[in-house]
């Protein structure tokens, strides 16, 4: 089987166009091993649709499900364009997710797309959408979480797939992410489990922030954690209408205005197309 390898600020994913149906769970999980597979956070199909451009289904390393992949979508229309599933001359694409259909307006570079930006829809402030087990409606900010020994207060964000963030003055390097995060993911808060992010306030138009990904782990990169942060920033009175912001693999850009959808832009890298050998 043919595969690609593609990255959004080194979150990475494996890209295949299917040719037949298959246990798809099992091979997220092989292909994304570090040591024995190609080496990924996940794997992502390219397919088409019937109310879209193009189709995305997205599965993380554990081979579980996701709603959605901000990085992922940015280099999964790059691979379809450059494949043929969509017309090489499009501008804007649209995109069939579990969140929702997405729209992307796309940026070339000597007629490669080397990026895009992503009408990521608008954030959902409701626990009940993400869903979370918390009683009541509306905003959710400074949920007093204790896990692993430290306290936490959780301002809660569903951007089609959960987020839970966490905010520090300083030290966002030195916060035990490795064993605080796989702790909140499985929480009884969260009966889906969740993302989770630390985020630290530089300025009103930049945030620097580190996250551990629902089912895949640290990565160094996410787009929809980038899109949570925004929306949960700008709410909280944090940050302005546009923020640069600052993950371990490279910078988005993200806007919004406090209504409506959330915009994020950045790259799509195409690393190495490859062969996949069964055993």
């Amino acid at each position: 089987m043919r595969i690609t390898k593609m990255h959004g600020l080194g979150n990475d994913y494996i890209y295949v166009i299917p040719s037949e149906d298959r246990d798809w769970s099992d091979l997220a999980r092989r292909v994304s091993d570090r040591h024995f597979g190609a080496g990924s956070d996940g794997l992502i199909l390219a397919l088409p649709s019937r109310v879209a451009d193009m189709r995305m289904r997205m599965f993380n390393a554990d081979g579980s499900e996701a709603e959605m992949c901000g990085n992922g979508i940015r280099c999964v229309v790059k691979f379809a364009i450059e494949e043929g599933l969509v017309p090489a001359d499009r501008d804007i694409v649209t995109v069939e997710t579990l969140a929702g259909t997405k729209t992307l307006q796309l940026f070339r570079e000597k007629g490669v797309v080397t990026s895009a930006r992503v009408d990521m829809g608008p954030p959902n402030f409701d626990p009940a959408s993400l869903p979370a087990n918390v009683e009541g409606h509306g905003p959710i900010i400074d949920l007093p979480v204790t896990v692993g020994g430290i306290d936490l207060k959780l301002t809660l964000v569903s951007v089609g797939n959960p987020h839970a963030i966490h905010y520090v003055e300083s030290g966002i390097e030195a916060f035990p992410l490795e064993r605080i995060g796989p702790l909140v993911e499985t929480h009884p808060l969260f009966p889906r489990r969740t993302n989770f992010q630390v985020v630290q306030v530089v300025d009103d138009g930049h945030v620097r922030h580190r996250v551990w990904e629902r089912g895949s782990g640290i990565t160094l990169a996410s787009g929809t954690s980038a899109t949570a942060v925004c929306a949960a920033s700008r709410l909280r009175g944090f940050t302005g209408d546009r923020i640069v912001d600052s993950l371990p693999g490279g910078d988005l850009v993200l806007e919004w205005d406090g209504n409506g959808s959330v915009f994020m832009t950045g790259p799509a890298t195409r690393v190495f197309d490859a062969e996949w050998y069964e055993a």
